[in-house]
């Protein structure tokens, strides 16, 4: 296990090492000083603020400048935000977007095991026609449309939630929901092709010939090795919603991250943009390593299968 480990951790320092330069040069590659965008400055003013931030030094010594501070956990100053740490700026903000997606992460797996399995006890049935019908809907259907829908309707018409703002859990429903039919779908359609599978395996058959009743042969046996592959999925729609939900903050007045990178891509807010970047791929890096050890830990195998490799 330690090896295991060991190598994913040694591949998401590699990762993040070759997203910090990319984004690096990428924002160097942008014609124009961000300066100009967020402060009315004379020539001469411009060149002061320049040497201050160090960007007047050659761009090979800022991006060690850069490096340098990220393996400090220090992503410099805002340009927009009155020279507030990118760090600061992030941790007030990450808050909401991590409560919203959470829950929609939970609401989405639960329903989407509950839709799965319908779906496959009922294979050929309407229920199973239903159940992939809503699935495909929730993958085909964008989240800011379904956001805006369930604004107008249940919140502008019907008065049930709050149209915007954030004022305790009553906002966080409908980015909730509107949020959670993706991972809804994908868990949806993913545990139904694998109990299918499972329903047909030996062992199954075994178990009713036991005598097993219908409820124990699917909780006990059918369901847990049918969810056991999904867990791939959790990790990275965890960190798509996270990244994903940027429109729909927005659509709701979310204080989250989706806002703070929107806000900094308009004014070329270039500290922060490379800093929100580190911290989407840190999070998704993160998530990914503690899905592979929760997976090897559930399926044994692939420990047996990575030592075998060796």
């Amino acid at each position: 296990m330690k090896k295991y480990i060991l190598k994913r951790l040694l591949m998401m320092v590699l990762t993040l090492f070759i997203v910090a330069t990319l984004t690096f040069f990428l924002m160097k590659m942008i014609p124009g000083s961000p300066l100009g965008n967020t402060m009315k400055l004379t020539k001469a003013q411009q060149l002061a603020v320049e040497k201050q931030y160090g960007l007047n030094k050659p761009v090979w010594q800022q991006y060690l400048a850069y490096m340098g501070g990220v393996l400090h956990g220090n992503f410099g100053m805002s340009y927009q935000y009155n020279s507030t740490s990118v760090a600061s700026l992030i941790g007030h903000r990450v808050g909401p977007s991590v409560l919203i997606s959470f829950q929609a992460l939970v609401l989405g797996v639960v329903v989407g095991i509950v839709l799965g399995c319908v779906g496959a006890l009922n294979k050929g049935t309407w229920a199973d026609a239903a159940s992939s019908t809503l699935a495909v809907i929730g993958i085909s259907f964008p989240s800011f449309i379904l956001a805006i829908l369930l604004q107008y309707y249940l919140g502008f018409k019907l008065g049930w939630f709050p149209v915007a703002n954030w004022n305790g859990f009553p906002s966080t429903i409908l980015p909730t929901v509107a949020l959670s039919a993706v991972p809804m779908a994908q868990v949806s359609r993913f545990v139904r092709t694998e109990m299918v599978e499972v329903l047909n395996s030996d062992y199954i058959l075994l178990a009713k010939a036991k005598g097993l009743s219908v409820a124990q042969v699917v909780f006990h046996h059918a369901l847990k090795n049918s969810i056991i592959p999904a867990l791939t999925l959790i990790g990275p729609l965890a960190v798509t919603l996270i990244t994903g939900s940027m429109v729909v903050e927005n659509i709701f007045s979310v204080p989250g991250i989706g806002e703070l990178f929107i806000n900094s891509v308009l004014s070329n807010d270039y500290p922060v943009i490379m800093g929100l970047t580190m911290f989407y791929c840190l999070l998704l890096c993160g998530i990914l390593l503690l899905t592979d050890v929760v997976y090897g830990l559930v399926d044994p195998r692939i420990l047996s299968k990575e030592k075998g490799e060796h």
